[in-house]
């Protein structure tokens, strides 16, 4: 599936619907891969990194040597013994937008198809802080942005479906980040797009795609398995209809753009591979340190793993393998990070943009220890020839709360199990 090809021959008008920072990153890998925008960007990147062009464009290849570093580096970081672990959320730039950002100011339109990327802004304060910085670097890009305050009251729905409706309408393509989203399933109700992308949402994707080869409702894989609330129920009409647009028929194209292991491919379905060829182009190569970096992980927070043992895990690793520095997931408690740093010695990093860029501007480890998460797949592939070893920690099945989904254990393993250019680490010992 081209593009660039509309109807009539005309540009395609794009609309890219993200609600979480990787989201927005794959949607620009996903553009990049297809070329665009094919025009350069409209004004340099702020602190352009070392790879770039004049204009801020990056070149074929990165220069030999390290990248040097970006404003706001990794965000502010929380020292072993430090204050609340509140002080370490990254803040969001300064200026205040409004519902729409960027259009003409910002960035133009590619080739002449109409590329807009809108960004559903969830409520997460740190979520928000990632995708204000990922909608910088989308600008310097020469990408237009869109940014809807989609959950900013009872009637903000109502205001941002009726604001997209025109657009949704005249959109020839639209790119989704997460199609278990209710939000984007009511807004597949509303467009006549022939040509739909699904671009990496995580792990959730591999749960995307075998659910939509097999014919199932969409449902997360975390909660998979339990009863459907009233919720579930009132919005299932709209659910299944998404699934239907979202299965290829009748002149539509489906597209999935994945970095993630997909062994169910549903007929008619384009599979294309993400190896995160902007990202390599665009930053780094990276310093690489002596140490270890740990990454976390939000399993705790969705009520997947117990608490307790997960610190206790967290512990163990970093006595075992010499690590400093954690990189909380943008999900994680400050609470719960707060206690890791005081009982483990841990620098608590809260990441301004998603781990693949950070990691590959560096400076990072030289060995990453990771538990089963998205990044045992996209990390090799952004730090593709540096060296740096990503290492993957099993969820020992005595983690699982009670209420943890039946797949939960399969589902991880198979994670870790499908993962590529990674070391597994099948018990929490030295490697």
């Amino acid at each position: 599936m081209s593009p660039r090809a509309g109807q009539a021959g005309h540009p395609a008008r794009t609309l890219a619907f993200v609600e979480s920072p990787v989201q927005l990153l794959n949607v620009l890998e996903w553009a990049h891969l297809h070329g665009l925008p094919d025009h350069p960007p409209s004004r340099p990147a702020t602190g352009a990194p070392a790879g770039a062009g004049p204009n801020g464009t990056a070149s074929a290849s990165p220069p030999a040597g390290p990248a040097p570093a970006l404003p706001a580096q990794a965000g502010p970081v929380l020292p072993a013994q430090a204050g609340p672990v509140s002080a370490c959320v990254s803040a969001p730039p300064a200026q205040t937008r409004g519902s729409t950002v960027g259009a003409a100011a910002r960035g133009a339109v590619a080739g002449g198809a109409e590329f807009t990327v809108v960004v559903l802004a969830p409520t997460d304060p740190m979520t928000r802080g990632q995708l204000r910085r990922m909608a910088d670097l989308a600008r310097d890009e020469g990408y237009r942005v869109r940014w809807e305050e989609a959950r900013g009251g009872t009637t903000a729905p109502f205001h941002t479906i009726g604001g997209l409706a025109g657009l949704l309408r005249r959109a020839g393509r639209i790119v989704m980040g997460d199609p278990f989203s209710r939000y984007v399933q009511l807004l597949l109700t509303i467009t006549r797009a022939r040509d739909l992308v699904v671009v990496d949402d995580g792990t959730a994707t591999m749960e995307f795609v075998a659910q939509l080869a097999r014919g199932e409702r969409l449902v997360r894989w975390h909660r998979k398995g339990g009863r459907p609330g009233a919720r579930d129920l009132l919005f299932a009409p709209v659910s299944s209809s998404a699934r239907r647009r979202l299965t290829p028929s009748g002149g539509r194209r489906v597209e999935v753009f994945s970095s993630m292991p997909v062994t169910e491919t549903p007929e008619g379905v384009t599979v294309t591979a993400n190896d995160f060829a902007w990202t390599r182009a665009r930053f780094g190569p990276p310093r690489i340190t002596d140490g270890a970096d740990m990454v976390g992980t939000s399993l705790v927070e969705t009520g997947v793993v117990d608490g307790e043992r997960y610190l206790a895990a967290v512990r163990d690793l970093a006595r075992a393998h010499g690590v400093t520095r954690y990189f909380a997931h943008r999900r994680e408690n400050t609470g719960k990070l707060h206690r890791l740093a005081v009982e483990t010695g841990l620098e608590i990093v809260r990441p301004d943009l998603p781990l693949e860029l950070i990691a590959r501007r560096g400076p990072i480890g030289r060995t990453v220890l990771s538990f089963p998460s998205t990044v045992v797949h996209t990390l090799p592939l952004a730090l593709a020839g540096t060296g740096v070893r990503v290492a993957v920690c099993d969820i020992d099945p005595a983690w699982l709360t009670a209420t943890a989904s039946p797949r939960a254990q399969g589902f991880l393993s198979g994670v870790t199990g499908t993962a590529r250019d990674v070391h597994r680490l099948t018990a929490v010992a030295p490697a």
